[in-house]
């Protein structure tokens, strides 16, 4: 079996970002190895031969990974995880089993890319141009810079989320990263939302992700967060709080006073003002809120106007790709993707959240009941999510 991968070089000579991170988790899983020969698509040299490749096998995607054995056509692989799934059984099989699982991968990707296609034209999907550019060419105004992202208008909002309504998670995730590029953030709480990470590493599509790091999140979810680093070769970047106002309320009303005063102060200085700051340059964050979560999320939109936060235009907008599916629909997926979770789950935990504040629901309660448990049901939410419906 020979395997090419093909990346691709800036003009400052450097690899483009996403196959930096492809390149350290390929080593990270100890699959390196197997890659026969790398290329470049060099973007001052249209001509160059992994700009030639690309045209060949149709590929808009960068890096990407062409597998050849002598008794089957080329694959092509896109997603650096279905390439890894591929090289481990190559590495732990014979020939014949890689080959299965070469063509299982391109097969199960060749289906991944219909279901993101179809009415793609209602809501404006431009395809995978932003993170692989069409080559540039010799002509004066050439410079070869990928296009800016298509990004989206509000009077666009109402009608792509009643088209995406209508769509697989998956589709929808690929959606925003196709529509905002690098401007979209995905918020990572370190519970099940990992889902969405798992499915936007396997978009091969630039993002960047956040976690908020409170303070007083449990040490179980600071073990999954860095497991999720080394695991897809990710950066997760953790917004801590300022720590004066933070100082300021612990030494006034102590570590503890959430219980008597109700959580939203605490919320305001270890959530709400992190995020903001995180928020400040992003066009669009991505969440895992669904509508089956508890009432107060019951009428979540996959695609909405964030009223709470400012962006880096004047309009920040907000996509929840998880808002129709149950929590049975996310573990399934979890299960069947392989993807790790964190190891509270394991002990009746469901929504995760800060140690203090955060218990498992019991028999017959929602799952976020366990959140600000000693509260009323209606206060259950700490100020990141603003309904957009009256």
């Amino acid at each position: 079996m020979h395997i090419t991968l093909v990346k691709k070089r800036l003009e400052s000579g450097e690899p483009c970002r996403k196959c930096a991170e492809v390149e350290a988790l390929l080593e990270a899983r100890g699959v390196r190895g197997l890659i026969s020969r790398v290329v470049w698509a060099d973007v001052s040299e249209p001509d160059s031969e992994g700009w030639a490749l690309a045209r060949r096998h149709g590929v808009e995607t960068a890096p990407f990974f062409i597998v050849e054995t002598p008794d089957a056509p080329p694959q092509v692989i896109t997603s650096a995880l279905r390439f890894i799934k591929l090289a481990e059984a190559a590495r732990a099989g014979s020939s014949g089993g890689a080959l299965g699982a070469a063509r299982g991968a391109a097969s199960h990707e060749a289906k991944s890319s219909n279901e993101a296609g179809g009415s793609d034209a209602a809501v404006g999907v431009s395809g995978d141009s932003a993170s692989l550019p069409a080559p540039p060419t010799s002509a004066a105004g050439g410079a070869g810079e990928a296009p800016a992202p298509p990004g989206l208008l509000v009077s666009e909002v109402e009608a792509a989320a009643a088209e995406l309504a209508q769509r697989a998670p998956q589709h929808i995730v690929r959606w925003a990263l196709t529509r905002f590029g690098a401007g979209l953030k995905l918020a990572f709480s370190g519970a099940e939302d990992v889902a969405l990470l798992h499915m936007a590493v396997e978009a091969g599509l630039p993002f960047r992700c956040f976690c908020l790091d409170t303070g007083r999140l449990h040490p179980e979810t600071h073990r999954f967060i860095d497991t999720v680093r080394k695991h897809y070769g990710v950066t997760i970047e953790l917004l801590s709080p300022t720590p004066g106002p933070v100082e300021a309320l612990v030494r006034q009303k102590g570590l503890f006073s959430f219980y008597d005063d109700g959580h939203k102060e605490c919320c305001g200085v270890r959530k709400l003002e992190p995020l903001r700051r995180g928020l400040a340059d992003a066009a669009c964050w991505m969440t895992g809120q669904r509508r089956d979560q508890s009432p107060t999320r019951s009428e979540v939109s996959v695609l909405e106007v964030d009223l709470g936060f400012r962006g880096a235009g004047p309009t920040l907008f907000k996509v929840n790709p998880l808002a129709n599916w149950t929590l049975k629909q996310v573990w399934g997926y979890l299960r069947a993707e392989g993807v790790p979770t964190n190891e509270l789950h394991e002990r009746g935990y469901v929504s995760i959240g800060c140690e203090p504040c955060t218990r498992p629901p019991r028999p017959g309660e929602h799952e976020r009941a366990g959140r600000w448990w000693w509260e009323a049901e209606t206060q259950r939410e700490c100020g990141l999510h603003v309904s957009t419906r009256g």
